[in-house]
Parts: structure tokens; sequence; C-alpha cells
């Protein structure tokens, strides 16, 4: 089944969007999001396009939240880049830890953004963001972005732009340190690549069908993604640019030279 699409303009969007997307005359767009399936309300998955730095922000934890009195809406998340600028980045964390009277501060007078690591990236560079991780998207970047769904960003930097910033909240729930190593990765050219395998969701690219060990993890519904060649789920064609809900892997013919990214909840 196809998920539905939604198309959001944004003021720091793009009006020329990588293959197989296109912006509509005169708009300037900066999410193409698929509305979460019944059978999977615990993921979603959206394409960023930036041409200018998002802001500064964090994401809080599930458990946070649900001290909160807000239940499960914890944001785990990660980034595939697919089209990049010269000298596009993507900021994640700091070189050294920060207090939490240090990160304010930062955030206050906007220091926080010289703080920051900033990676320079191209296509097949791969981020996990951890809950309670100072992170921005640079401009000039394009993405996909599979996450915990929700909806809770709390920014504390926004380069002096008029919208709300969240300093108590983000402070709060900031581990301001610095981004471990094992969650960054550039993806080989070709093959299946295990990406991400929890604590909240699993992530695989896989060339072809997947072999047996990719394909014996996924068990249940599963989100297929494609990125080259035409995926079928149950008989209905599934092109890159899309993303279906599967009802159990073997309901997935993929394309012998497609790739495809396929993920699922693990809670």
């Amino acid at each position: 089944m196809l998920l539905p699409t939604k198309t959001v303009e944004k003021p720091w969007g793009m009006d020329t969007l990588p293959a197989p997307f296109s912006a509509p005359d005169g708009k300037r767009i900066g999410e193409i999001w698929f509305e979460p399936p019944a059978q999977l309300p615990q993921l979603l998955v959206k394409y960023i396009f930036a041409s200018e730095k998002l802001s500064i922000q964090v994401h809080p934890s599930d458990t946070q939240t649900e001290a909160k009195g807000l239940g499960k809406q914890g944001k785990e998340e990660c980034w595939l880049v697919i089209d990049a600028e010269e000298d596009a980045t993507l900021g994640i964390g700091f070189d050294h830890q920060l207090t939490a009277d240090e990160l304010r501060a930062a955030s206050e007078d906007g220091s926080i953004e010289d703080l920051m690591v900033w990676h320079r990236v191209q296509p097949g560079d791969f981020f996990y963001i951890p809950a309670n991780t100072v992170h921005a998207i640079g401009g000039g970047v394009s993405i996909i972005e599979i996450q915990q769904n929700s909806d809770i960003t709390y920014r504390l930097f926004d380069y002096g732009r008029p919208r709300e910033l969240h300093l108590d909240d983000g402070v709060a729930v900031s581990q301001a340190g610095v981004h471990d190593p094992a969650n960054r990765r550039h993806l080989p050219e070709s093959g299946d690549v295990a990406l991400v395998d929890g604590p909240y969701f699993r992530l695989d690219r896989v060339d072809g069908a997947p072999d047996p060990a990719t394909a014996a993890r996924y068990s249940g519904p599963v989100l297929v993604i494609p990125r080259e060649g035409t995926a079928q789920v149950d008989g209905e064609a599934v092109e890159p640019g899309s993303c279906a809900l599967a009802l159990s892997i073997d309901a997935v013919t993929f394309a012998a030279d497609g790739s495809c990214l396929i993920t699922q909840p693990l809670v």
C-alpha cells in the first residue's frame, strides 16, 4: 500500500529538488513526508530539502516525555544524505562536553553555532541522532529522515529568526557532548548495509532482494522506500520518491538492479 504524501512549503526550502522530485513553479519545498500507516504509527519517513540552515535543536527521549505526562513522544532519528552542494554541512554535537549553564549561555548569545561540530557531507553519508543530541541541518543539503513519530522539538537557536525558542526545556534534555563516531558513516556504493538495529527501529539499505540473513530480521509489517528501480508490494508498483507499507517482507518484490531502504519499528 502506497502511503499518502504531504508536501510542505518552507521559507528555507528549495525550488529545485533532487530527482525524482520537482518543485511547482514559485514554490520552495522544505519537506515531503509520508503519512504513517495504522499498522506502523511509530515511524515517520520524510525527505528534507534545506537551502538555508535549520534551527539548532534537540529532541527529548521517551523517558523524559513520559515523566512530563506526555506519553511516549521521544524522538530518535537518522539522516541519509541524498544530495549536497559543495561545502554543505550537518551540525551534530560538540567537540567537548558543555555544562547546562554553558549550553544556555551559548544559545542565548549565538556562540552555540561555532561550538557545534559541523560535518561536511556528500551523498551517501549516514548519521544516527539519538534523543538529547543537539543538532542542525545546514543549507544546501537534502536528506531522507527516518524517525520516531513525534513532533516535539526544542529550539535552542534560530539565527535571529522570529520563532519561539525553548531554552528551559531544551537545556534540560540536552546531553551537550560529543556525537559518537559509531553513529556516522559513509555507505559503500553497493551491497546490503545494516544502518540501524535498535533500540527504536531497524533500517537497512538493500540492493536487489535482501540477503536471507537481512530478510530474516524483518518480521511483520515493513516500510519500503525505493531509491533506485521499481519495487512491488502485492503487485503494486513502488517508485523512487515514494514509500509503501508491506505487511511482510515476503510481499515485496525488489528490482534486481534496484536499491531500497527498508525499515520497521522495534517498540
